[in-house]
């Protein structure tokens, strides 16, 4: 995720605003910025190679990364009022699900809810997208520095139901079937992202040589304070991410 932090610090440079969807090489549990405790199961699950643990810079609740799509959402808003900015930013995600059968709105639980569970998909804020049944199929968070958004997002898609109930001791949400197949659903929601968020075609670019040494570096900064909060609660260090 040193990639999304490498993202919002583009644009706080002035650059273009830049959005990323990637996977997981392996099963990884990503923890929200603030989220301070977390059972000490998830410790026994990294060190028996079960999963990766890595911290996120955007807020919210821990998300298992596995059967999943990321999303990583790098702008300036023009507006700063978080509800109105999660609604506007959340419109090309509707607009593909929608067209895939699964009209998604957003959830209704108090944010105050959410911060007492340890898991992202147990709760819905108004920061989430939820399916008719109430099923939370989309969670996002967000990150702000110098009113520029970092805003990230797990979009579910086959989540491994002996791992999340390994992981959160209950099953992952019950989603309906989606029409297309991963490689059409990335295209839809490039579609989306197009017609929602830039009214234009989006520009693919891949990270120079400069880019990635500048990732690194941001890597390497988020280690020692992350590694000294790890040591104030007890917990093993985590694996870079």
């Amino acid at each position: 995720m040193a990639i999304d932090r490498w993202m919002q610090q583009q644009v706080l440079a002035g650059g273009p605003p830049l959005l990323r969807l990637y996977r997981w090489s392996r099963p990884t549990l990503s923890l929200g910025r603030h989220q301070q405790r977390w059972p000490q199961r998830w410790q026994q699950l990294q060190q028996q190679g079960v999963l990766d643990l890595v911290r996120r810079p955007s807020g919210g609740r821990a998300v298992l990364h596995a059967g999943d799509l990321t999303y990583a959402l790098a702008m300036r808003p023009e507006v700063l009022q978080r509800e109105r900015v999660y609604r506007h930013c959340c419109q090309w995600l509707q607009l593909a699900f929608a067209r895939a059968g699964v009209p998604l709105g957003f959830g209704a639980a108090a944010a105050t809810a959410a911060q007492q569970r340890s898991n992202c998909f147990a709760t819905a804020t108004a920061a989430d997208l939820v399916e008719a049944s109430g099923a939370k199929r989309i969670g996002s968070a967000q990150c702000w520095q110098g009113g520029v958004l970092l805003q990230h997002g797990s979009l579910l898609l086959n989540p491994p139901q002996a791992l999340w109930r390994q992981v959160f001791g209950a099953a992952p949400p019950a989603l309906a079937p989606l029409a297309w197949g991963d490689e059409e659903l990335q295209r839809q929601l490039r579609r989306a992202a197009e017609e929602q968020l830039c009214g234009g075609s989006l520009i693919e670019q891949p990270l120079s040589r400069g880019a990635w040494e500048e990732v690194a570096a941001l890597e390497r900064a988020q280690a020692s304070p992350l590694d000294s909060m790890l040591r104030a609660t007890g917990a093993s260090p985590m694996p870079r991410g």
